[in-house]
């Protein structure tokens, strides 16, 4: 899979320092549908499975920078709401998450975000709900 420019592809807006840290790359951006992939190496729990809040990280960094692409010049979205449910744990490689909008309104976003080990299993499933501020 094709990784672009980090900086390019988010316009220079980042992923984040955390995301950055855990080795999230970005495949593709848009506010409907967005795909990135994350190493497990290095991001385990003790038990040697990926640690349930690196899939956070992913749902948090993916739905928040859809989320803000959505809103537009002069407007910004915060996050107001986040859960997953993990389904199946991986203990190496790399997962893949797909984020797509479930709901891109004016003042509120809802986005889901399915995790998948490379055998295409899920693995977690993402919600999270973005409300749109106006910058003062």
């Amino acid at each position: 899979m094709p990784i672009p420019d980090q900086d390019e592809i988010t316009g220079g807006f980042g992923r984040g320092g955390l995301a950055e840290r855990m080795g999230l790359l970005i495949v593709s951006l848009s506010p409907q549908r967005s795909v990135a992939v994350l190493p497990v190496e290095g991001n385990e729990q003790p038990m040697g499975l990926l640690h349930g809040g690196a899939y956070c990280v992913i749902g948090e960094t993916l739905g928040s920078i859809a989320a803000n692409l959505h809103a537009g010049p002069g407007r910004y979205a915060v996050g107001v709401d986040i859960n997953a449910t993990h389904t199946a744990s991986a203990t190496s490689g790399w997962v893949t998450a797909v984020c797509e909008a479930i709901r891109l309104g004016r003042s509120m976003t809802v986005h889901e975000i399915a995790v998948e080990d490379a055998d295409g299993r899920r693995l977690s499933t993402v919600r999270i709900t973005n409300m749109i501020r106006t910058r003062r």
